[in-house]
């Protein structure tokens, strides 16, 4: 049996796949890889790489779901950036843009934020912090 490789892509749907993909784009730094056209029976879609081999593929839809992908009421996926810094600039291009985001919070193996995109759905967003080396 092959081994698993992660996650190739998460689907999220969307009433406006233009300001979902700016979103994305212009404030977490994702990578528009594709988009297609919406023809006959299929939907306009894009897909944005998220780093290394993982992609959202956001598909416009006339009513979008907006329900929490998590029963604890918090972000229930996720994206990394590889630094404190560069979470906190993250952060602060979300907030100055006027998206609602949460203060930066330590965990003991990462610091994470958690971001709401425009179609209200929670991002968690995080970094890893060093690693302590013991003896």
């Amino acid at each position: 049996m092959p081994d698993l490789h992660g996650i190739n892509h998460l689907t999220l749907s969307t009433t406006d796949l233009d300001q979902l993909v700016r979103y994305y784009t212009e404030l977490l730094g994702a990578r528009l890889a594709f988009e297609r056209a919406a023809a006959d029976d299929d939907p306009r879609i894009a897909v944005i790489d998220v780093g290394g081999a993982d992609h959202l593929m956001i598909v416009e839809t006339e009513n979008a779901s907006t329900a929490e992908l998590d029963p604890l009421g918090r972000a229930g996926w996720g994206l990394r950036v590889g630094t404190y810094e560069q979470l906190a600039e993250v952060r602060e291009r979300i907030s100055r843009a006027g998206w609602p985001v949460e203060e930066i919070e330590t965990l003991p193996t990462q610091w994470t934020m958690t971001a709401r995109d425009p179609d209200g759905r929670p991002v968690d967003i995080r970094a890893h912090r060093p690693r302590v080396a013991t003896s």
